[in-house]
């Protein structure tokens, strides 16, 4: 019997990632590294042009195929279009990241609408939930594949100007689950829950209150986005083959 080599487990040669909110951020990182691993990739974000511009330094800097694709991941009816377009140019998706989200600011519950709670509702979460539907079925009919949700630590711990958001992405937490019992043996499907990082949607946020609150934290410092990337390889991968259903926490130590 051969061993393989540690690193051959996070070889992606000859795999095909597909990432939602692929262009920016973490999707960003992950799509770079999932390439650099050897994997053809699918980009996808609400501005088609960002992935445009992602697909051709990918293909720049790694040889790998990209595909950019516009899609709205919080309209269900864009998402059969996504899988279709996918499929038929590289016939098949290997890993999907359902990292697509985003939070709206409001000073007290009483503000959120119910226009605003749809919005963050039907993107960190029934997008995730169909595209992991459509997309894990087909993984099952070709033999396997890995599903890896990008959830937040705001899930497990909510503070009141996110509470849409916390809802959403604990209702990602546990669909996690569900998921892994419904398409295992074959299909894994896990959570990558990130705590704060200074993607560029940190630029809005009051960085000096943040990084006060960051000294609680065991490392006392919020994540850069290439420090994503080693948990995604993982989940990506043959290294966590008998991981599923797992919730991994990537969030510098919160309290």
């Amino acid at each position: 019997m051969t061993i393989p080599a540690p690193f051959d487990r996070f070889d992606l040669t000859g795999k095909v990632a597909l990432v939602t909110g692929g262009s920016r951020g973490l999707g960003r990182e992950m799509v770079l590294a999932f390439a650099a691993a050897g994997a053809d990739v699918v980009i996808t974000s609400r501005k088609v042009e960002s992935c445009e511009v992602l697909a051709r330094e990918v293909t720049e800097r790694t040889g790998r195929a990209a595909l950019p694709y516009g899609c709205h991941v919080g309209h269900w009816d864009e998402l059969d279009g996504l899988v279709a377009a996918a499929y038929d140019r590289f016939g098949k998706v290997d890993i999907l990241v359902n990292n697509a989200g985003m939070s709206l600011l409001y000073d007290e519950p009483t503000d959120v609408t119910e226009k605003m709670w749809d919005s963050v509702v039907n993107l960190n979460l029934k997008g995730p939930f169909r595209l992991t539907a459509l997309v894990g079925q087909r993984m099952v009919e070709h033999g396997g594949g890995s599903i890896i949700n990008v959830s937040s630590t705001g899930s497990i711990r909510p503070t009141p100007n996110i509470l849409p958001y916390a809802a959403a992405k604990a209702g990602l937490n546990a669909i996690t689950e569900g998921f892994a019992q419904a398409f295992g043996p074959t299909v894994r499907v896990n959570c990558l829950m990130a705590g704060p990082f200074f993607t560029d949607i940190s630029k809005a946020w009051d960085l000096e209150r943040v990084n006060e609150g960051l000294q609680s934290h065991a490392l006392r410092r919020g994540g850069r986005p290439e420090e994503i990337i080693g948990a995604a390889l993982f989940l990506a991968g043959d290294a966590s083959s008998f991981t599923t259903g797992a919730v991994l926490r990537a969030d510098g130590g919160i309290p």
